[in-house]
């Protein structure tokens, strides 16, 4: 590591498990972290005796979403640097511009990469000029139905239309035939319009099924890029991520070492800096087909962290202090079996409903191999404001076998009293036999039934 000052005080402006995990790595590293926090935030248990500055009221919109809310707060409390987390404003370039136009270091990659990974096709075409594989599809945004039925003529049905700005789901339309192309594509551009404000969409193959792999990446600003191995993030209920393990279970040894290499490239292309993950859509042939790159760390980084035993959150902070990467990618070794399981609280067998309230009793397990990231306490009162996330379950084991017995020994051990969790429907995945013999795809949860 090159010798250099690192911040004095950080700006936390994120909240919940996403604000305790940032103010760990502060600690470790002699940072003061500072938290803005909203209303209904003001006595949580993971900030006693902690710094907080109140950003406003409990709607996010109104607080931790609120830009100039947050800069001003970061410049008030004296902070040189602010770490945004995962979500709210962590991949937003206007933000990360808007920090560095008063003096602080965003704690996250350049705003023109941000805005480059963030506009769909511009992404796309870099990533095909770095030689990673795409999904097939348009040559680039499409003017209108009738170059959109052309493109989808040429690629084959079934294709789906998306939100050239769009994420979460939003603006996607499927077509499965000629008759259904304008219809979709108007459809497309009607909520790509309302949600994002861009009514330009683009389309690709609908590859149904599938596994969902992503790659952890960490650049500094010296050209240097590493890769942390993948993750398997096949596990889902409506594109939300439930588990995720590394290595992952079906993939081959070939196409793993050839798409962590491209990857790494790039990411070194485009001047990539800081934390980020690519997403991939693995096909019926096996093959790594890029999705999109995640310009933050994302919330399952601790099965990485668990493999590799490096600690991506304080070397992200180092890296936006300037320092080179820690370790080289030789240095990098992978080892055994990791597991996440997200514990929400929201009742599974309503349909996962929110379960907000009180957690009148919280016993987290402890054990070898096992670790928990929360930032909750008994008498945490979940606030109905923003995600329902609680606390991860992340537990590591000589190989995926061990890791499934030992995630399921600390699913039986949790105490969560109070509220409904999702503790039930992991037992319940990671007890079938679909799981354990890899026999699904993103389409339904393995072991759960879907009428629940």
């Amino acid at each position: 590591m090159s010798p250099g000052p690192i911040f004095r005080r950080l700006f936390v402006a994120n909240r919940g498990e996403v604000a305790v995990r940032i103010a760990r790595a502060c600690d470790a590293l002699g940072i003061t972290p500072v938290f803005g926090v909203s209303e209904a935030d003001l006595e949580a248990p993971y900030l006693a005796g902690r710094e907080r500055v109140v950003l406003g009221p409990g709607r996010a919109a109104l607080s931790y979403l609120d830009m100039t809310r947050v800069v001003q707060a970061a410049k008030q409390s004296r902070c040189s640097a602010l770490h945004p987390g995962w979500g709210f404003l962590s991949e937003n370039p206007t933000f990360a511009a808007l920090c560095e136009q008063h003096g602080i270091t965003f704690v996250g990659p350049p705003a023109r990469a941000m805005a480059l990974m963030g506009r769909k096709t511009p992404a796309k075409d870099a990533m095909r000029s770095a030689g990673l594989t795409l999904i097939p599809g348009s040559d680039g945004v499409l003017r209108d139905s009738d170059a959109a039925l052309e493109a989808a003529e040429r690629t084959g049905y079934p294709v789906l239309f998306k939100a050239e700005s769009g994420g979460g789901g939003r603006g996607m339309r499927i077509a499965r035939s000629g008759d259904e192309v304008k219809s979709a594509f108007d459809d497309a551009r009607a909520e790509a319009t309302a949600a994002f404000g861009d009514p330009r969409v683009y389309m690709e193959k609908l590859l149904e099924g599938g596994r969902h792999v992503e790659i952890q990446l960490m650049a500094d600003r010296y050209g240097d890029v590493i890769h942390v191995g993948e993750r398997d993030c096949t596990v889902q209920r409506n594109h939300q991520k439930l588990i995720e393990e590394s290595p992952s279970p079906v993939l081959s040894e070939s196409e793993r070492a050839r798409t962590l290499a491209a990857a790494v490239h790039a990411t070194r292309s485009i001047g990539y800096v800081g934390a980020g993950t690519m997403e991939f859509l693995m096909d019926e042939q096996g093959t790594l087909r890029f999705m999109e790159m995640n310009t933050r760390l994302q919330v399952e980084h601790p099965v990485s962290e668990m493999r590799s035993g490096l600690d991506l959150m304080r070397e992200m902070i180092l890296v936006a202090a300037g320092h080179r990467l820690s370790v080289e990618q030789e240095q990098v070794t992978l080892r055994g079996h990791a597991i996440e399981c997200r514990i929400n609280a929201e009742d599974p067998n309503e349909g996962f409903r929110p379960s907000p309230g009180a957690i009148t009793r919280f016993v987290p397990p402890t054990g070898e191999g096992v670790r928990v990231d929360t930032h909750v306490a008994s008498g945490y009162v979940v606030p109905p404001f923003y995600d329902s996330l609680i606390a991860k379950l992340i537990v590591h084991g000589r190989d995926r076998n061990e890791a499934i017995e030992r995630a399921i020994g600390a699913l039986e051990s949790f105490v969560v009293e109070g509220v409904k969790t999702t503790i039930p429907m992991h037992l319940a995945v990671l007890r079938s036999s679909e799981f354990r013999d890899s026999r699904y795809d993103t389409r339904r949860i393995p072991g759960w039934p879907t009428s629940r």
